[in-house]
């Protein structure tokens, strides 16, 4: 999957994984194989391989292929692939723009917004989806009609730890149970991208940017989410939670006249293009009506 960072340059070729899926989706067999791979129980099995000790030698090719910098983390050893994938950012190296009127990314990603519009549905990798089918409630999401929908597309070699974007009260979090599904957008050619996936979300009563849909899904295999808290008060940069093994998405909505999106983001997406972006790294602002 192409992406482009914030310098204008374009980076991202088809991987091994986008192959292997793309060849999955294409035909009979590999969908057969892929119903087979999101049954519950083949999940757990997973789940329990990557947390052996075994699935951790596959670490250093990993991090050479996919130029990760392991000490910039808290370790540099790990117990098993799910221990690696769920490592966390020395405190030193986190870098957050506390700006009250910027708009932060909550995670290292691939970005894309949309306008939401009444009656609309998304459009990602030609599938679509409303918001009320995606929130599972009518009324919520037409309190977000004119606003703007954020997804953070994160694939396995991003960081999958996530902050809040700022000052504020959490609700409480509700959870929608599914099959658990890739998020790749190699898949969405052949199968909605979020028809299956589990997936939970909140209300952040933010300071600067209104009530913000707070959402985070789970992928193929494991894909679980590890959310820290529930009805309490929340601080910018924070740390929200984390997922464990699979490719996962996090999706912010904000109500109308809450934020305007940097130029570049928005343009990238309007092109078909999804922006690379890091957490903490200011994205937007605050939308500030002239008198």
């Amino acid at each position: 999957m192409k992406y482009i960072d914030r310098t204008g340059n374009v980076q991202g070729n088809e991987d091994m994984q986008d192959k292997f899926l793309k060849c999955l989706y294409s035909n009979v067999l590999g969908r057969f194989i892929i119903s087979l791979l999101i049954h519950p129980c083949v999940s757990k099995l997973g789940g329990r391989l990557l947390s052996t000790k075994l699935s951790s030698k596959v670490v250093p090719s990993f991090c050479k292929n996919n130029h990760i910098d392991l000490s910039i983390y808290d370790r540099q050893k790990f117990n098993s692939y799910n221990d690696f994938f769920t490592r966390k950012l020395l405190e030193e190296k986190k870098e957050v723009d506390y700006n009250s009127n910027h708009l932060v990314s909550p995670c290292y990603s691939k970005l894309s917004v949309y306008p939401i519009a009444k009656n609309m549905s998304f459009k990602v990798k030609n599938t679509r989806y409303t918001l009320s089918r995606l929130l599972k409630s009518k009324k919520l999401a037409e309190k977000y009609e004119g606003g703007i929908a954020c997804i953070f597309r994160l694939s396995v070699d991003d960081y999958h730890r996530y902050m809040y974007i700022d000052d504020g009260y959490q609700t409480k979090e509700r959870k929608i149970k599914g099959v658990f599904h890739t998020v790749n957008p190699i898949a969405n050619d052949m199968y909605p991208i979020y028809k299956e996936n589990t997936r939970a979300y909140s209300i952040l009563q933010s300071k600067n940017f209104g009530n913000v849909i707070m959402m985070e899904v789970g992928a193929l295999l494991v894909g679980k989410i590890r959310n820290y808290h529930s009805c309490c008060n929340v601080k910018r940069g924070e740390e929200k939670g984390y997922f464990e093994f699979g490719g996962s998405s996090i999706i912010l909505i904000f109500q109308k006249n809450k934020i305007k999106i940097d130029k570049d983001i928005w343009n990238n997406s309007i092109n078909g293009m999804e922006t690379k972006v890091c957490m903490g790294e200011k994205i937007g602002e605050k939308f500030i009506i002239n008198s």
